[in-house]
């Protein structure tokens, strides 16, 4: 399938590695250029390396807790690439911990980095996106559910997700489409930090894919390739929708 991506130009946070990389590399490989960011001026350097430098690929260090970011990362990418076509926004995972036990600090730092920070970079890319373009959040199957021991991510990432249909209500009189991306348990770094600290990784891996309907966890390019189809043409007529890509673990509808 010809994903009609040549040419377009997509701007990605949180793509210096991880789920964002790895629909950057997605969206690469199928012809469309790319600026990524993320908070640390090395990984992206890296990143851009990888996705094999200009035309291709441009990088920007950015925070998105940072007020001044969003407008930053939406002057550089129209600079780098002419056009902006869509963007795909990722923030880290807030801190770990229970709704009782995480202090008020991490959850203001959580809203304005994740909730604030997303709705900051939305708001300054709309008036250069044209009709066609798309704007993607990644954000967790907390949004159909709650994960253990992630009070943060399951207080704001419903949020997020509601916000996503709202702005779909709001641009689809002009042609642009919102959507959202709810990863289940993929094989990136954070998952294997995660797991590590368990203090028995295999163990905790054996327990985390026996109950995925799929018996596995996901791997990072399988998420890029959702991603990049969510963002492209191809998916014209996809908005307002939360995309599950999960190996069947979420049991809501």
């Amino acid at each position: 399938m010809d994903l009609g991506l040549g040419g377009r130009g997509y701007l990605l946070t949180g793509a210096s590695r991880g789920l964002g990389f790895a629909t950057a590399r997605a969206l690469v490989d199928d012809g469309a250029r790319v600026l990524v960011s993320s908070r640390s001026r090395e990984s992206v350097d890296a990143a851009v390396a990888s996705l094999g430098g200009a035309p291709a690929a441009y990088g920007l260090a950015a925070d998105l807790a940072d007020p001044t970011a969003a407008a930053q990362l939406v002057e550089a990418a129209g600079s780098a690439l002419g056009h902006v076509d869509g963007v795909l926004v990722s923030v880290g995972g807030p801190a770990p911990g229970t709704v009782l036990d995480t202090a008020e600090d991490a959850w203001r730092s959580a809203v304005d980095s994740v909730l604030l920070g997303t709705i900051r970079l939305v708001k300054a890319v709309i008036p250069v996106l044209g009709e066609g373009a798309a704007i993607g959040l990644v954000l967790s199957s907390s949004v159909r559910q709650p994960i253990g021991h992630l009070a943060i991510s399951n207080g704001l990432r419903p949020g997020l997700a509601m916000t996503a249909k709202a702005l779909a209500d709001e641009l689809g009189p002009r042609g642009i489409r919102v959507f959202g991306l709810l990863p289940g348990t993929i094989a990136t770094d954070r998952i294997t930090d995660i797991e590590t600290a368990s203090g028995d990784a295999e163990a905790m891996r054996a327990r985390t894919e026996a109950g995925i309907p799929l018996r596995r966890v996901g791997r990072p390019e399988e998420f890029g390739k959702v991603a990049a189809f969510a963002l492209s043409p191809a998916a014209s007529y996809v908005t307002g929708t939360m995309i599950a890509v999960d190996g069947g673990i979420t049991r809501a509808l």
